[in-house]
């Protein structure tokens, strides 16, 4: 069965709610870039599953409460391969501080599998809640 991309990101985003992190990496393919614009501790290009993963999402979710945690999902505008995902995030800060972020990442799916991740969000609110 062929998936659509706006098919695999919305299963995607599902999987994300669930924080299953086994299955949240067989999304992605082995050489997928996720880029996180700004100049934040995390900002940058991280290359395959294991960068994304134990690299950038786990200094980003290390300063979060991890019962805290909401995710929001907000829809998908899909064209082709690539799958614009817009979500809120909200959690309590380990320092206690309330982290409230609106996101925007623009997916390129090819062959069922995310291929690219290009994430955008407010980073000075970042930095003063989850970083400073």
């Amino acid at each position: 069965m062929h998936s659509t991309p706006k098919d695999v990101v919305l299963d995607y985003m599902k999987t994300l709610a669930t924080g299953d992190m086994d299955r949240l990496r067989a999304f992605f393919d082995a050489d997928v870039t996720w880029t996180l614009a700004g100049d934040l501790p995390v900002s940058g290009t991280w290359t395959g599953p294991d960068q994304i993963f134990d690299e950038f999402v786990a200094t980003m979710t290390a300063r979060l409460v991890p019962e805290t945690v909401e995710m929001e999902f907000l829809g998908v505008i899909a064209e082709g391969e690539r799958v614009l995902a817009e979500w809120r995030t909200r959690a309590l800060t380990r320092k206690g501080a309330r982290y409230d972020q609106h996101c925007l990442a623009v997916f390129t799916v090819r062959d069922g599998r995310i291929a690219a991740v290009r994430e955008h969000f407010d980073t000075l609110h970042a930095h003063d809640v989850v970083f400073a």
